[in-house]
């Protein structure tokens, strides 16, 4: 199975048509995935037009399977009382694939107006119930599943990316611990327009850059994410738009962090 990880487009003042569109092509000509994981910040003001510019540019794609659910961004204003009427389907939250070897869930972290993620108790505590009902092999008894749980906010801190790292998830010890209790072995996350990866134990934590904006953090390019997932074992590379392919886990391995101070001699 391919999922396409799609995240901060900011249709706005930043948004960039021209790499939408390159983005867009590549996708439906060269990628055909299975499913297409749109992880939040459609917009950068939640206003009205922004969403309706967003309902139009996510139906270029030819993929039956598209998940949309929204962001910090798009709750602003007045986008958290009509973000669902543009997108109706973020109202679903568990979907399988596969014919069951791959379950996934969404959890909405935004808030109205509100920079900070939450997912809440209700959320968390939805969430374990949810992903309860689902062994740890399909039926057959054979075939290991793979649990997805998607969200916008960031669940870990990661490298340079500066004041987003304080507004993250205020209660993602708790989201993490219930990852981990129930067997999730992919979280997709967003907003830090920052390409990542964390392992942790056995839950994989993948970041996906912003894939057509100005708004670029330590990766300056318009990226995503491709997520495969054969027998149970999930690959992730991150795509440059109109670009080059690399593995996710290539860039975490090579990256170097900033010098920001030199020792004072003695």
């Amino acid at each position: 199975m391919r999922i396409v990880q799609i995240s901060d487009l900011h249709i706005g003042g930043l948004f960039k048509q021209e790499a939408f569109d390159t983005l867009t092509t590549e996708v439906n000509k060269d990628l055909k995935p299975d499913l297409i994981v749109f992880s939040g910040d459609l917009t950068d003001d939640g206003l009205v037009f922004q969403l309706k510019k967003a309902q139009d540019e996510i139906k270029k794609f030819d993929c039956k399977n598209i998940i949309v659910f929204p962001g910090n961004h798009d709750y602003r204003h007045t986008g958290y009382l009509i973000f669902k009427k543009f997108f109706p389907s973020s109202l679903k939250r568990v979907y399988e694939f596969d014919e069951g070897k791959v379950i996934l869930v969404t959890v909405n972290s935004a808030r109205p107006d509100r920079d900070e993620g939450e997912i809440g108790r209700n959320q968390i505590l939805w969430m374990e119930n949810t992903l309860s009902k689902y062994n740890e092999y399909t039926e057959d008894k054979n075939t290991p599943r793979v649990k997805i749980v998607c969200m916008h906010h960031h669940l870990i801190q990661i490298p340079d990316t500066g004041y987003t790292n304080v507004v993250g998830i205020s209660d993602a010890g708790d989201a993490l611990r219930a990852c981990l209790e129930s067997g999730v072995d992919v979280v997709i996350c967003g907003h830090k327009h920052r390409p990542w990866m964390w392992n942790l134990g056995k839950v994989l934590i993948v970041y996906a850059g912003t894939a057509c904006s100005w708004r670029y953090r330590g990766v300056f390019d318009d990226t995503y994410n491709i997520i495969d997932i054969k027998n149970n074992k999930v690959h992730v590379d991150m795509k440059m738009v109109g670009g080059k392919k690399v593995p996710l886990a290539e860039i975490v391995k090579r990256f170097k962090q900033e010098v920001r101070a030199q020792s004072m001699p003695s």
